[in-house]
């Protein structure tokens, strides 16, 4: 059970506040040196009844510190450019835009066009929207955007028309932005307000009203589904959890046409997409037991005592549980971490007629009494996954404070004795948003399973080679499918360890090399004895003068060490000689994450090009001697479609 801390102050924790402490490093001008403190300070503003309102003060703060400063300091760091535009007043977005990035670690490197600004912003491809580089560029528009171009008087077929209008305006600046931008475009639904509806007097009218204004919000949704460089953050749902759209004062003397709350909803919107761009959503949700998924203490109470149903407070839990379910189904993996006997907690998994959640439903069960950081690095470590990709949900704060101060990385989620809260706390943050779900991702909890079988074939065997050659891997090497597009890019974006260049590309982007006769996009696929892994990685390469040019190589981490990656480059290499290419030039950039691949490339036969001194080498394969596939492996590679 939690504790909870009460003080005189809203804004503190303890002696010092998270707000006190940022205001004492920036008035000491320590905020761009102790940057990487900055995340944990504000997740602890977030979790707070007023966490917007606190969130913008710490916003305010931290805008005033440039992001090249913090990048001087932590050269890990990677700033985003976002590019700002609009219909009405927008600067009240930068505070809390500010402090929604800087959660994940992301210093913002704004950019702002003139007041009113968002068409012309939009129809010219110089302008700051389409500038190289920028991630996001950002659109905000409001409901004035339709009222403000209708005649006085205004009916409803009036505000239908210039709504329609106004939707296949927005459809061909969408379709100049797929052609010409290089980020993502971010619009938004328009919220309809009262003095919008309540200028129409009779009933009939406003019902008419709000039906043409859902079709064309409905519409505008659907825009993202055409255009590949579309985001549509839909306001309704922001509004429906806050409070008012705008302040009318604000409104009629500021062309403030929507509210601080909103702003910041639609900030934090942001933020959780400019993480999933990134390739940095979440993969696993490690939860407590006693208080978390269940009413009570099993090892005080016994399975009899403790309650996911049938009594008041059970009930919340069993909600819990069922909204823990639905996210599970679609590939996030499931994960305990529990201060408990094990054999209790299998038995209530497996028997309690209370449990939505079964046994079968989680990819590791770590229930002991070692502290649970620990717990957390065991179950990263059989999974084979950093512990950067987990979630962490627990009653205590104890155990909240000990993960979040030796794990930083990991994302902890608090939740208390109330557990009418716990599925509003578990989704604020969307940590395991992706920009869309891939067959992968809906069946990755079964090749997480499967993966538990492969370690027990790996026990059984005498030797490392002899559970290659049971394994019965077989190994596909081909240009990516057209279904296969969205999963390609997102190996690029949450591919850290096997990725050799780490060059992050989106859905577009890979489309666009696909497209191109001089590109080379080869998806990497593998199957064994246990089950179809999909496609685990993936090769990009173009023709450069006479040689072939790998542009970067990624491997998921689930299947390491399996002669996988050296049966897919053993195949480009003698693709390259067929189609009469005079030598194969690659090139890695180190990472904190990818130093084992350093040598890769050198253990195929490449020779060392060119060093430079970050680090990064150059190398080139004469493809004199070519490598052998493994002997375990069963190749089978179709190069028909790429460059010749």
């Amino acid at each position: 059970m939690s504790t909870a801390v009460t003080t005189s102050d809203p804004e503190r924790t303890g002696p010092a506040g998270p707000l006190d402490r940022l205001r004492a490093l920036y008035g000491e001008r320590r905020l761009a040196a102790e940057y990487s403190a900055v995340p944990g300070l504000l997740a602890e503003l977030a979790q707070r009844d007023d966490g917007f309102a606190q969130l913008s003060r710490a916003g305010r703060l931290l805008a005033k510190v440039a992001a090249e400063d913090i990048v001087a300091r932590h050269p890990g760091v990677v700033p985003a450019a976002v590019a700002v535009t609009g219909h009405g007043t927008i600067d009240a977005l930068t505070a809390p835009l500010t402090a929604e990035l800087a959660r994940h670690g992301i210093p913002l490197r704004a950019s702002a066009g003139d007041h009113d600004a968002w068409l012309r912003d939009l129809q010219d491809t110089g302008s700051h929207l389409y500038a190289p580089g920028t991630e996001l560029a950002l659109c905000l528009l409001d409901a004035q955007v339709v009222f403000d171009e209708l005649p006085l008087p205004w009916g409803v077929a009036d505000a239908a028309r210039t709504a329609a209008g106004k939707l296949e305006l927005l459809d061909r600046l969408a379709a100049r932005y797929d052609a010409h931008g290089t980020g993502t475009l971010v619009l938004n639904t328009l919220p309809l307000l009262p003095q919008h509806t309540q200028q129409l007097v009779d009933h009939r009218s406003r019902t008419e009203l709000s039906i043409a204004w859902r079709e064309f919000n409905i519409g505008l949704l659907r825009l993202a589904a055409t255009h590949p460089r579309l985001h549509v953050v839909d306001l309704e749902p922001l509004i429906a959890g806050g409070g008012p759209v705008r302040d009318p004062r604000l409104a009629a003397y500021a062309k403030v046409n929507l509210g601080e709350e909103v702003l910041a909803g639609y900030a934090r919107q942001t933020g959780h997409l400019l993480r999933t761009l990134r390739g940095r959503a979440k993969k696993v949700l490690v939860l407590d037991l006693d208080n978390t998924l269940w009413d009570g203490i099993l090892g005080d109470d016994g399975p009899d005592g403790i309650a996911a149903a049938t009594t008041y407070r059970g009930e919340a839990f069993g909600r819990f549980q069922r909204v823990v379910k639905q996210i599970g189904s679609q590939g996030v993996l499931l994960a305990v971490c529990s201060k408990n006997d094990r054999e209790p907690v299998l038995d209530v998994l497996r028997d309690h007629p209370d449990m939505t959640l079964r046994e079968a439903d989680f990819v590791r069960i770590s229930a002991d009494w070692e502290p649970k950081d620990g717990g957390i690095r065991t179950i990263a470590a059989r999974l084979n996954l950093g512990t950067d990709s987990f979630v962490f949900a627990d009653d205590s704060a104890f155990e909240r404070g000990l993960v979040a101060a030796t794990l930083p990385e990991v994302a902890v989620i608090a939740l208390d004795e109330e557990p009418a809260l716990h599925i509003d706390r578990l989704l604020a943050d969307g940590w395991f948003d992706v920009r869309e779900l891939t067959v992968e991702d809906r069946g990755r909890a079964v090749q997480y399973r499967q993966e538990a079988e492969r370690q027990d074939l790996q026990q059984a065997t005498g030797s490392m080679a002899e559970y290659l050659r049971a394994l019965d891997v077989r190994v596909e090497v081909a240009p990516v499918r057209d279904h296969e597009v969205v999963r390609v890019a997102q190996i690029t974006l949450r591919t850290n360890q096997f990725n050799l260049t780490t060059r992050r590309l989106q859905a577009p982007d890979v489309r666009e090399r696909l497209d191109s006769p001089d590109h080379l996009v080869l998806a990497v696929r593998s199957r064994d004895r246990f089950g179809d892994n999909g496609v685990v990685g993936a090769l990009f390469a173009h023709r450069e003068d006479a040689a072939l040019r790998i542009d970067n190589m990624l491997l998921s981490c689930r299947v390491f060490a399996r002669g996988i990656e050296q049966a897919a480059v053993a195949a480009l290499l003698a693709h390259a000689v067929d189609s009469g290419a005079t030598e194969v030039r690659a090139g890695y950039r180190p990472t904190a994450k990818n130093h084992k691949v350093r040598d890769f490339y050198p253990s195929l036969g490449f020779e060392r090009a060119a060093e430079t001194p970050d680090g990064a080498v150059e190398f080139r394969h004469p493809l004199t001697e070519l490598p052998d596939v493994p002997g375990h492996v069963t190749l089978e590679a179709d190069f028909r479609g790429g460059p010749e």
